[in-house]
């Protein structure tokens, strides 16, 4: 037992938590007095969600003295006609991060192996841990992209899956379809690989990952999406996995029962339906992305190519000096230790505000950030 663990008289911890790293949400908006508070450290659509979307959820929340449908099955049936996959390899959970925690849980025994790039998903390694697993980081290129020659050759015998994130979050980048093709043909059959596609919606480069033939083709792919982000529903915890047999059972065996909640369902099948309204909103951020990122490359700044909702600042040792920038200015942003600063594309005054931000910081500190 770990001398660490704050245990209570009598009480024994798992000491697997000594090694579970605490998530760091996004803050809140802040300012000082005077200055308008924008949030953009969350990757959240700034977008209220649609008039159709809140009358199902009003309508939705009459009925919440009852449990929800614990098989999800209306989300589950829409999502398999929408993708044209069997009702059966659907698996749904609590936003994403559910549904991955529900895939490590389900394949991971202590001492096995994740193996994922870093700096990603802060959660990959918490799952891991709470598995009692392994996390075996693989770092990102020169230009904030998987490396994944790297990552195959990190795979071993005690390997059970292997997570890409494309985009990346938080730098942006995405693996392309020619490169995970590649990859995936070298891959051992019985290691599973997560194609996390959190920010899917946002992709426009060309040879962008074609993720449900790369399932359909492959029993141990598995891909992982959200509601959360392009579908504005972050404060419902929506999330869904497509895999084969017998993955996705095993998905709803380790599922927390009723986890998907009957407003949270029907709003996230309502999405659905008004996924044209939705895709406007999309392409409007897509299109300030663009704005965004020509802005700060003119200014002098690095910027790996984003396909996601937000820019990645690879700041080192001066992340908390833009932070702090940001701050004073308004603008919340989310900082990653000493590795860098990652800013949510928001409303267009938000964005202006970032625009100048960086602006006035590089023109202070002129080296330029990488």
């Amino acid at each position: 037992m770990s001398d660490s663990a704050p245990n209570l008289p009598g009480v024994r911890l798992r000491a697997a938590l000594d090694q579970v790293p605490a998530y760091v949400p996004g803050k809140p908006a802040a300012a000082p007095e005077g200055v308008t508070a924008y949030k953009i450290s969350s990757n959240e659509n700034p977008y209220s969600p649609l008039p159709s979307v809140v009358d199902v959820i009003h309508e939705a929340a009459g009925g919440i003295n009852r449990y929800p449908d614990m098989a999800v099955t209306g989300l589950t049936q829409a999502l398999a006609d929408k993708l044209g996959v069997p009702a059966e390899h659907i698996a749904t959970g609590t936003g994403s991060v559910g549904v991955l925690g529900q895939v490590i849980q389900a394949l991971c025994d202590p001492g096995d192996e994740v193996v994922y790039a870093w700096r990603s998903f802060e959660a990959y390694p918490i799952v891991t841990a709470l598995a009692g697993a392994n996390s075996v980081q693989v770092g990102l290129d020169d230009h904030a992209r998987h490396r994944l020659d790297a990552m195959r050759a990190a795979i071993t015998d005690r390997t059970k899956v292997v997570i890409v994130c494309t985009p990346n979050n938080p730098t942006g980048p995405m693996v392309t379809h020619t490169e995970l093709e590649r990859f995936l043909d070298d891959v051992p059959d019985h290691v599973l690989v997560v194609i996390d596609e959190a920010y899917v919606e946002f992709v426009t480069g060309d040879d962008a990952p074609r993720s449900i033939d790369l399932y359909r083709e492959r029993p141990n792919v598995m891909v992982l999406r959200t509601f959360s982000k392009a579908y504005g529903l972050a404060g419902l915890r929506v999330g869904y996995a497509v895999a084969h047999e017998p993955v996705a059972q095993a998905l709803r065996k380790t599922a927390v029962p009723f986890g998907v909640n009957s407003i949270a369902q029907a709003a996230a099948v309502a999405s659905l339906e008004a996924y044209d309204e939705l895709k406007e909103r999309v392409d409007s951020l897509v299109a300030e992305r663009t704005r965004v990122v020509e802005a700060l490359r003119g200014q002098g700044w690095f910027i790996p190519d984003t396909e996601a909702n937000f820019v990645w600042f690879g700041l080192g040792e001066r992340s908390a000096a833009f932070a702090e920038a940001a701050q004073e200015a308004g603008l919340t942003v989310r900082r990653y230790g000493d590795d860098g600063v990652r800013a949510t594309i928001g409303e267009t005054e938000a964005n202006d505000v970032l625009i100048k931000v960086a602006g006035d910081f590089l023109s202070d500190n002129p080296v330029n950030p990488s």
